[in-house]
C-alpha cells in the first residue's frame, strides 16, 4: 500500500533535501577546494532521480488533495532552492493540505482531468509505484539525454 499523502510526501521531500546535502558537498569538494569530483559524480545522478521523484510526488498529491494550482507550483518550486522541501512540507502539514488517507482511494469512476490516473496511482500501489518509477526513470533519461547543465 503506498503511504498516506502525507508521510509519502514528507518521505520524498526529506530525501530531496538530503541529496542536496550530499550534492552541495560534493560540489564544494569539487568547485571550492579542488580535491575530487567523486561527491558530485554520486550526488549529481541521485539527486536528479530523488528531485523528479519529488516532483512526481508533489503532482500526485496535489491531485488527490485538492492544492490549488499555486500551491502546485509552489511545491514544485521547492525543489529548486536546497532544503526548501523540508519547509514547505511543514508549511503544507500545518496549512492541512497533506491528509492521512488517499482522497481517491475510494472508485474513481466520473473524474476527469488528472484524478482519473491519480486514483488508479492509489488504488493499485504495486502498479502505481511501479509507473511512478517508469515515469522518474523516463525523465531521468531526458535530461541525461539533453546533457549535464552548463556552468
Amino acid at each position: 500500500m503506498i503511504a498516506s499523502p502525507h508521510r509519502l510526501f514528507r518521505t520524498v521531500a526529506t530525501a530531496e533535501a538530503i541529496t542536496w546535502a550530499g550534492l552541495l558537498a560534493g560540489m564544494f569538494l569539487k568547485y571550492v577546494t579542488d580535491t575530487t569530483e567523486a561527491g558530485v559524480t554520486i550526488f549529481g545522478p541521485i539527486h536528479g532521480a530523488v528531485f523528479l521523484a519529488y516532483c512526481v510526488t508533489t503532482v500526485v498529491v496535489a491531485v488527490d488533495q485538492r492544492w490549488s494550482a499555486g500551491r502546485l507550483v509552489a511545491g514544485l518550486a521547492s525543489s529548486v532552492p536546497p532544503f526548501l522541501t523540508l519547509w514547505f512540507e511543514r508549511y503544507a502539514a500545518k496549512q492541512g493540505l497533506l491528509a492521512d488517507s488517499w482522497r481517491l482511494r475510494a472508485d474513481a469512476a466520473g473524474r476527469s482531468g488528472l484524478e482519473r490516473p491519480v486514483g488508479w496511482l492509489v488504488r493499485n500501489p504495486a502498479r502505481g509505484l511501479a509507473a511512478a518509477v517508469v515515469a522518474v526513470l523516463a525523465l531521468f533519461g531526458i535530461a541525461l539525454l539533453a546533457g549535464p547543465p552548463v556552468g
